[in-house]
């Protein structure tokens, strides 16, 4: 009746925290105490309460009792499972107030927050660069070192982050999870989804500064940028003709070769 009803007689002496329960008191003391009954059999980790032990238990187990109804994910703890559905959902609970930005937990929040905070505390050794994030600076590091530690078990190609390998193994599986809403066009990373759907939408954000004429791909602002410059990186290697484009310069080697040119 006390759950309904409200009432906690029991409260601690340390800090005032009451409950509906004597047992509920006596787990909560050993937060005070420091007494931890509950010792894990695999490691020399202990625990206060029993359920925490449980939890524990599974990092030796390799126990994932909850599933995702999505996808075939499992995960040891529950709350690994709320975090993971919000993918699923789109919901993104943590709101950053200085910008528009929203993040699906609240330690991605914390680490975005220093963007604004101007808070960089890893910083590089060998350069003048720092990042929020000590990860980042490890990653960073392997520019000067030149450590590619996450191979292609498929060709040998190795890289720098894990990141970037998994994007490589989708030329190997053929994977394209990032599907156009548009039409049916898959790609195998999101940037190369971005640029897509910028076809659909008309969007031009790369713009001339000579003429004002706008792309959809800062790669063909940079192409069409020879135009003013005059830069021309494509040189012929029977003539002395030179080109602001590879497929001009393809083009024209066809001419030597024989063939038309279309």
């Amino acid at each position: 009746m006390r759950i309904h009803i409200g009432e906690k007689p029991y409260q601690c002496n340390q800090c005032g925290k009451a409950f509906t329960d004597n047992g509920n008191l006596t787990k909560h003391l050993r937060i005070h105490t420091g007494d931890k009954l509950y010792k894990c059999s695999q490691c020399d980790k202990a625990f206060t309460q029993n359920g925490h032990l449980v939890m524990h238990m599974r990092i030796h187990t390799g126990e994932k009792p909850y599933l995702c109804c999505q996808c075939d994910k499992a995960f040891s703890y529950k709350q690994d499972l709320v975090v993971h559905m919000r993918i699923h959902t789109g919901e993104k609970p943590y709101m950053c107030s200085q910008c528009d930005k929203a993040f699906t937990q609240k330690v991605n929040l914390v680490t975005h927050m220093k963007i604004h905070t101007s808070e960089n505390p890893y910083k590089c050794s060998q350069c003048d660069i720092s990042f929020v994030r000590n990860g980042h600076l490890t990653r960073h590091m392997r520019i000067h070192t030149g450590e590619k530690p996450y191979q292609c078990s498929q060709c040998g190609k190795a890289f720098t982050n894990n990141g970037n390998l998994t994007k490589h193994m989708r030329f190997h599986t053929g994977e394209k999870p990032y599907q156009c809403s548009h039409c049916d066009k898959a790609f195998t990373q999101k940037d190369h989804l971005d640029r897509h759907t910028r076809i659909h939408k008309g969007e031009k954000p790369y713009q001339c500064h000579q003429c004002d004429k706008a792309f959809a791909e800062n790669g063909n602002l940079t192409k069409h940028m020879r135009i003013h410059t005059g830069e021309k990186l494509y040189q012929c290697s029977q003539f002395d003709k030179a080109f602001t484009q590879k497929v001009q310069l393809v083009m024209h080697t066809r001419i030597h070769a024989g063939k038309k040119p279309y």
